[in-house]
């Protein structure tokens, strides 16, 4: 009986005891499916990663085309903005280039009527000059009796031309 007394016997007894109750229980094989289980949810979850990650690098691509788009729209957009600039450059130098001749030709034409009307106003103060000396000098050459002889011979070249 001292075999009940060792304790080193009841620990194997226990031990074997709780194998037998694990084995009669099916313990390895739902600890299997756990495990199995647990590797399908594992295998599930690296899955599920790669196709987030392939996600993420076709969103990223899409994005690096969608700036590489961008950038070229930006450069043709500052290109047909520097068109757009050199032509209204063009377009306002010739503006001014026409508004400028035409301001040359107005000018030009100002210039002309100030000639003429200072010929005009030169020529008509000459006839008013030559008249005012004409005046003087036939009045002081001109007596009575010759007064008289210019009216006469007047008249009669008048009645000569009436008749």
């Amino acid at each position: 009986m001292d075999y009940f007394y060792d304790p080193a016997n009841w620990v194997a007894i226990a031990t074997v005891l709780f194998v037998g109750v694990v084995v009669y229980l099916k313990v390895p094989a739902m600890v299997g499916e756990a495990l199995d289980k647990r590797a399908k949810e594992i295998a599930d979850e690296l899955e599920a990663a790669r196709r987030l990650r392939d996600e993420a690098q076709a969103l990223l691509a899409s994005y690096q085309r969608r700036t590489a788009n961008a950038e070229k729209e930006v450069e043709e957009i500052v290109e047909q903005a520097r068109a757009e600039a050199a032509r209204h450059s063009r377009d306002m130098q010739a503006a001014l280039a026409a508004q400028a001749e035409r301001r040359s030709k107005m000018v030009e034409e100002k210039i002309a009527q100030a000639e003429t009307q200072a010929i005009q106003e030169v020529r008509a103060a000459a006839v008013d000059a030559a008249v005012s000396a004409a005046r003087t000098l036939i009045s002081s050459q001109l007596n009575s009796e010759k007064e008289r002889e210019l009216i006469e011979q007047s008249i009669s070249d008048v009645r000569g031309k009436l008749h």
